[in-house]
């Protein structure tokens, strides 16, 4: 009888250790835009509902709202009573770095980029989000010129995270494998790793790839969860909790940032 107690409490002791290795860690996303229907109410109660911790994105850069260092104060107090979030700067287009001076990006908690808009070697402004501002003149050769354009944002620009990351224009999106070889990949990734900058796992464009995020995960480099909302219709995660899952990922793959007094310093 003694012995039969004692394999049982070994098998509950077995049970609940198993429970609490497999626990879901605390997930935040970085990547949240206060747009369209979803404001700073909705933030706080889907937050909440949803047990997901918030960075809220300011979009700066040329023709945005926010373009010069005079403005950041003031977007940044608008944020001040919801200390439960973090403030990000979405710096967008490539002339983001001699618009905005060193003080005022760091009064942000983390700054992220992308490589959605760029000017091509013909001077074409791509937008490659929107297909009739994206120029392909050919695919390879697109390709090939993205790429690049990642690489030296990641070895140039002074950024925390690299968001929507492998994104393909709607002209060649449904060859993702196609063109994201490995050989492109580990070019990013290996950038990445080499400038401490962290990779979005997107959850609206679902981005990048298992295998992107495995070849990452085995480069050593960090990752961050992301949205990018567009308004309130977006839920839960999901895609980031599944590349979680599958790629075996753990709370020491993540980057977290630190969260800044309204000064900028710690």
């Amino acid at each position: 009888m003694k012995r039969r107690i004692a394999l049982m409490i070994l098998a509950i002791s077995i049970i609940s250790m198993n429970c609490r290795k497999n626990e879901q860690f605390p997930i935040t996303d970085l990547h949240i835009h206060l747009k369209g229907d979803f404001g700073i109410d909705e933030a706080l109660k889907k937050s909440e509902a949803e047990n997901i911790k918030y960075g809220i994105a300011i979009n700066c850069g040329l023709k945005f709202p926010i373009h010069q260092d005079s403005q950041i104060d003031s977007v940044i107090l608008t944020l001040k009573d919801y200390p439960q979030f973090f403030i990000a700067m979405q710096a967008e287009g490539r002339e983001w770095v001699n618009m905005f001076s060193k003080e005022s990006i760091n009064k942000f908690d983390y700054v992220f980029t992308d490589a959605m808009t760029f000017t091509d070697e013909k001077g074409r402004r791509n937008r490659i989000w929107i297909k009739n501002e994206t120029w392909i003149d050919d695919e390879e050769a697109f390709m090939d010129y993205l790429v690049n354009t990642i690489v030296k944002i990641l070895n140039e620009e002074p950024v925390d995270i690299y968001v929507n990351p492998t994104f393909l224009p709607e002209q060649m999106a449904d060859r993702y494998d196609t063109f994201w070889t490995a050989e492109r990949m580990d070019k990013v990734i290996n950038a990445a790793k080499t400038n401490n900058v962290a990779i979005e796992i997107n959850n609206r464009y679902k981005i990048p790839s298992y295998d992107f995020i495995k070849r990452a995960k085995e480069a050593g480099v960090e990752f961050t969860v992301g949205t990018n909302n567009a308004d309130s219709k977006f839920s839960g995660a999901e895609y980031a909790l599944e590349m979680i899952r599958k790629c075996k990922l753990t709370q020491e793959d993540f980057f977290v940032p630190v969260k800044k007094n309204k000064d900028g310093r710690y």
